[in-house]
């Protein structure tokens, strides 16, 4: 058995702005102020995201705050799921790759993701990529800030749910950011890098993937680390 853990931004999906309109408008409703400017994003969890864009604005937060910024968020992307589809789209390649790794046997999908749990489902739904995903086995930005605590989180969910003693030499992940790389590094399991965010593929080999790829139209590096 093989439990392969998919990033999503930049990784599967493109919002083309979407996402931070969403994130500015629940950040609004729910602290009372215009979000002038956002938090490094790249690789990091959704709660980290919300308080450092709180302290650049002054803002004091704590876990209840994040928590009903995250119940907005969720409303949020719900209501703009069309103009998440008219907007954003799938990255080449993405539907083609979970299809083919449904096929083989012993392959279980799902994600982690510093997006909350009900966000990451919509974003993937949107554009039909959440056929294969096995959503309640993946880690979220809600369960930890830590995205090394994550590819923990979603290995121990999987084990449970299948009752597979998955271990970390059986785990892939799949991300386009130095942060994927260094928490599937810090949780003891492979890391194929793709080129398809803000992050070039020397970039993703410097930070110590395991494997690089520019994007996921070829399937050869995925399968070879697999097998």
């Amino acid at each position: 058995m093989k439990l392969v853990l998919w990033d999503i931004d930049h990784t599967l999906i493109a919002t083309r702005g979407v996402g931070r309109k969403l994130f500015g408008k629940a950040f609004e409703e729910v602290t009372g102020t215009v979000m002038r400017e956002q938090a490094t994003v790249d690789g990091m969890t959704e709660p980290v995201i919300f308080r450092e864009t709180a302290d650049l604005h002054g803002i004091s937060s704590d876990r209840a705050m994040f928590e009903d910024f995250a119940r907005r968020s969720a409303d949020l992307h719900r209501l703009h799921a069309h103009e998440l589809r008219e907007r954003g789209h799938a990255l080449p390649g993405a539907a083609t790759a979970l299809a083919a790794l449904a096929e083989m046997e012993g392959v279980v999908q799902s994600v982690v993701t510093g997006n909350i749990r009900p966000v990451a489902e919509i974003k993937l739904q949107v554009f039909g990529l959440d056929t294969h995903i096995q959503f309640p086995y993946g880690g979220y930005g809600e369960d930890h800030d830590d995205r090394a605590e994550l590819v923990r989180t979603a290995i121990t969910r999987t084990c449970q749910a299948t009752t597979t003693p998955f271990t970390e030499a059986d785990v892939l992940l799949i991300g386009d950011t130095p942060a994927d790389v260094a928490a599937g590094r810090a949780a003891g399991v492979r890391v194929l890098g793709v080129a398809t965010g803000r992050t070039t593929s020397a970039e993703l080999d410097k930070a110590g993937a395991t494997a690089v790829s520019a994007g996921l139209e070829d399937l050869r590096p995925l399968r070879a680390l697999l097998r």
